[in-house]
């Protein structure tokens, strides 16, 4: 097992289309993940929800969050992102980030319908900057 540097885990974070285990802290203080969709610009991580999901009423209340990104397979690798979240309703920043999300995970083809259906007034964007990165690989080796 081994420490990721900065550049192993940008590659593996953005390596083809895992799904993210995002957690916020619920109200009574209980942890909530769900899976996101995600994309990485090099510092933030990006993703849209709705804005009357779980996720957004904990965000609103606390903006601490967790994302956490595995490999399934030997010799397992995990990325784990801690920080604050900010929230956007922009309309082009939710075409750009639900356009993107729907390239990475259904294709080119599909991308734009995808970004056109979630771009949409009650969609926020949430964007996770890390405070806090751990990351390991080889974690079987």
């Amino acid at each position: 097992m081994h420490s990721m540097s900065t550049e192993e885990w940008h590659a593996f974070v953005t390596r083809g289309a895992p799904t993210g285990r995002f957690a916020t802290v619920g109200a009574d203080g209980t942890p909530n993940i769900t899976p996101v969709w995600y994309v990485f610009d090099g510092e933030d991580f990006l993703f849209t929800t709705g804005d009357t999901t779980a996720k957004a009423r904990n965000l609103r209340r606390d903006p601490r969050a967790s994302l956490c990104v595995a490999d399934d397979a030997p010799p397992f690798a995990y990325v784990e992102a801690r920080g604050e979240v900010t929230l956007s309703e922009d309309l082009g920043e939710l075409l750009d980030v639900a356009t993107r999300a729907g390239a990475r995970y259904m294709g080119a083809e599909r991308a734009e319908a995808f970004g056109r259906r979630n771009a949409v007034p009650g969609e926020l964007v949430v964007r996770l900057r890390p405070a806090k990165v751990i990351a390991y690989g080889g974690i079987t080796d």
